[in-house]
């Protein structure tokens, strides 16, 4: 009687982990409280006692210098299916998974990826569990052996399956604005931060197919791929399928601020 489990009635957060420490801990708390509130869930646990957990299942696997950690709040469970609900006490699912990043080496021969119509509720910046359209899509990735599928809605590049899109394009750095469309990417606030550090022009406007195809780079992120420089789209190459200085910059600067954090 979940209502996780029967309607997708709940949140989700997952948390990179390096080394034993959380990379971007605030960050993403505060992205599950955003999340909770917007779907009306108490949460369960204040900052203190969310941290004491989430360490807790770190401790268990510190054989793994990479975790990732996912976290699921349902509503809870009722007394009957019904669509409507009452007071419950929330619902807590956690695991840690190990897992791997690619050298910089195997990420220098470039990643492919295909578009689709972004067909996903007009919501997507809530990280709700409910993902039926985008495990769609990333099948469909996995079907057809490509890196990501990258969704347009309405002529407008959003995001990816389960990753925020860059381009370059002269040296400007092009990400869809923050809203309703896109998951605000702690990854991709990061790699914000990471151009601001190199003093590279960084512009949140919405772009279309053609400027995509048209760009010097195209780059996914998340959590757990960090950042994947994509060279073909749709079987065309991405400048000449050459992977470009600037991923190339930012990734090294993310890896340093991990080396900070960890």
């Amino acid at each position: 009687m979940d209502r996780g489990f029967l309607f997708g009635d709940g949140v989700y957060e997952v948390f990179p982990v390096y080394n034993g420490l959380i990379l971007g801990l605030e960050s993403h708390l505060k992205r599950l409280q955003e999340g909770l509130d917007t779907i009306n869930i108490v949460n369960p646990y204040d900052k203190k006692g969310w941290i004491s957990i989430i360490n807790e299942l770190i401790s268990y696997h510190q054989e793994s210098n990479k975790q990732a950690i996912y976290l699921q709040i349902s509503r809870g469970c009722d007394d009957d299916r019904k669509h409507t609900h009452g007071k419950l006490k929330p619902t807590v699912y956690m695991q840690s998974s190990p897992f791997k990043s690619p050298t910089k080496d195997d990420l220098l021969k470039g990643s492919d990826a295909i578009t689709r119509d972004d067909i996903r509720w007009s919501q997507c910046d809530t990280k709700a569990t409910s993902l039926l359209a985008n495990i769609m899509f990333a099948q469909e990735a996995k079907n057809h052996g490509v890196e990501e599928v990258i969704l347009i809605r309405n002529g407008i590049v959003t995001e990816c399956s389960s990753s925020n899109l860059f381009l370059v394009k002269n040296n400007c750095i092009y990400t869809h604005p923050k809203g309703p469309y896109i998951l605000p990417g702690i990854t991709r606030e990061m790699i914000i931060d990471c151009a601001k550090y190199y003093d590279i022009e960084i512009k949140e406007i919405t772009f279309n197919k053609d400027s995509l195809m048209d760009a010097d780079e195209v780059w996914i992120s998340s959590s757990t791929r960090e950042v994947v420089p994509i060279t073909r789209i749709d079987n065309s190459p991405i400048n000449n399928g050459k992977v470009g200085e600037t991923w190339s910059l930012i990734y090294d600067r993310y890896q340093a601020i991990k080396s900070i954090n960890a």
